[in-house]
């Protein structure tokens, strides 16, 4: 079975989110950390490196679907998934 990720990782502050999708979640984290600073990144410039929240799909379709529908929801919304399973925004280990 394979393993595919949507994910949230916000700032510092956690004023910015951003909804990712991956086979590989500690790698992924790991090239957000390495492009902090990074003004040609999203997650670089706004060090987005933070792990929020995330959901285990087991086709890449279903995972990026998953990521598009995310995407379009408003921020109001996001917060209220997050908070459904992480309401202190804990930042996730991998």
């Amino acid at each position: 079975m394979k393993n595919y990720y949507v994910y949230i990782t916000t700032n510092p502050g956690r004023t910015v989110l951003y909804i990712g999708v991956t086979n590989n979640l500690r790698r992924r984290l790991s090239e957000h950390r390495a492009n902090r600073d990074c003004i040609k990144s999203f997650t670089g410039r706004y060090f987005c490196y933070n792990l929020i929240y995330y959901e285990h799909f087991s086709t890449i379709r279903s995972a990026i679907e998953r990521e598009k529908e995310l995407k379009k929801w408003s921020r109001n919304k996001k917060e209220i998934l997050i908070n459904t399973l992480n309401p202190q925004w804990d930042i996730i280990l991998v």
